[in-house]
């Protein structure tokens, strides 16, 4: 399993709130272009976030499922990529502190042709690009506002 790790400063609820919401799927997954629909009840195990892969117009209509969750601690997802398969994402929060937490994002392909690239060649690809989205998630646990005020038009 590919594994990278950030530390946030904020707590795991923020976080999970942020990996809760399928609609901000695109904001932290990257390569994710575009949220189709979000399954009711996400993330609870089975529900899906049907999404576009890939740079426009080479774009790829998939899914991901998720397969296991513990709210405020974990989120393990099924990431389908078309023809490169399918990978175990799995999402876990550290509470370190009041106001800190770590989250460890590990990757594994389990399908498709993802699984015959030798792992230092997909470590040397995924690594950056994790921790990309780790990053990601850091600016909206930090920064988005987790209950804006309704807006009338």
């Amino acid at each position: 399993m590919i594994e990278v790790h950030r530390t946030i400063r904020t707590p795991p609820e923020r976080i999970f709130a942020v990996l809760a919401d399928g609609w901000s799927y695109a904001s932290w997954v990257v390569g994710a272009a575009h949220i189709r629909a979000v399954d009711a009840g996400w993330p609870a195990v089975g529900t899906r976030v049907h999404h576009r892969l890939g740079p426009w117009p080479l774009q790829i209509n998939d899914r991901t499922v998720v397969g296991e969750m513990e709210p405020n601690r974990l989120l393990e997802l099924e990431a389908h990529a078309g023809p490169l398969g399918i990978a175990r994402v799995r999402l876990t929060l550290e509470n370190i502190s009041d106001t800190t937490t770590r989250i460890r994002m590990g990757w594994m392909a389990v399908s498709g042709a993802a699984r015959y690239i030798p792992e230092a060649v997909l470590s040397l690809m995924l690594r950056p690009r994790n921790s990309e989205t780790l990053h990601r998630v850091d600016d909206l646990a930090v920064h988005r506002e987790l209950n804006p005020p309704h807006v009338r038009h």
